[in-house]
């Protein structure tokens, strides 16, 4: 898959988006954010997962 720029912008502004949504909407946790290289992007991506 070739990520353009306009793609990548948009990716993130997706995730930007993710994180504005209300914590009420959200479990409750604590949050780990990993940076992880995905081979099918060739780029680096973030991951994040809520741990109890």
């Amino acid at each position: 898959m070739n990520l353009s720029r306009r793609g990548f912008l948009a990716t993130g502004a997706a995730a930007a988006g993710m994180r504005a949504v209300p914590q009420a909407a959200k479990p409750n946790g604590r949050r780990i954010l990993t940076l992880v290289y995905d081979k099918a992007l060739g780029m680096m991506r973030a991951v994040e997962r809520v741990v109890p």
